[in-house]
């Protein structure tokens, strides 16, 4: 069973925040930045998830390298672009 330890809710400049001793910290993986939400009356943080574009400018770099980087949609222009100074 899960125990709960209570904590003090302190003024840290115009905020409040809590102290969450390092050893919690290191048990859950939290070093330099965490994702905080509330569900119902909980707050949950836990360790970020890996970013939706991780990743995605190595593959860019593959794509252009395989020369596989042409447009899909070939070129197409709108009515009035001749009329563009540019």
């Amino acid at each position: 069973m899960t125990k709960f330890i209570e904590v003090s809710i302190r003024q840290i400049g115009n905020s409040q925040g809590i102290l969450i001793p390092k050893a919690i910290l290191e048990q859950i993986g939290l070093t330099k930045s965490a994702e905080m939400k509330i569900e119902g009356d909980t707050l949950i943080l836990r360790k970020p998830q890996k970013s939706v574009r991780a990743g995605w400018a190595d593959e860019a770099k593959k794509i252009a390298l395989n020369n596989e980087d042409t447009l899909v949609l070939g070129e197409f222009t709108n009515d009035d672009d001749e009329k563009l100074t540019w």
